[in-house]
């Protein structure tokens, strides 16, 4: 059985660890999709995968809005944590953004662009 649970000890937090991957970490679009992904390294070990989630609000003004396209995406990491491991592997930081105005229509749009995004990334590696 798969596990679809988003923990705490998933969640990135600290402003040392989005610092530290604003600074080192590689960056991957794909539609309105960006990301932006480090590794597990010696200079930043990483115990399991930490994921956090971002919305302009040079996009969406109205925080209502905002919120909404956050609970998307992180709704789809929960449900696709395998592929997104699979990807990105086991031991990663990783923020995602939403870097288009539009408000997506459906929550399948977004769960598409998602799994476009680790798919592509598993090419590429």
């Amino acid at each position: 059985m798969t596990n679809f649970k988003y923990p705490r000890a998933e969640k990135l937090k600290k402003n040392t660890e989005i610092s530290l991957l604003f600074e080192k970490g590689k960056w991957r679009s794909n539609g309105n999709l960006r990301i932006i992904i480090l590794k597990d390294k010696p200079a930043a070990p990483v115990e399991h995968p930490k994921f956090a989630v971002s919305v302009s609000k040079r996009y969406f003004k109205r925080a209502v809005h905002r919120n909404r396209v956050k609970r998307l995406l992180r709704e789809c990491y929960r449900l696709n944590k395998d592929l997104f491991k699979e990807s990105f592997g086991e031991k990663t930081m990783a923020m995602l953004f939403w870097v288009c105005p539009e408000m997506p229509e459906k929550f399948q749009d977004v769960e598409e662009q998602f799994v476009k995004l680790c798919q592509s990334m598993k090419k590429g590696s």
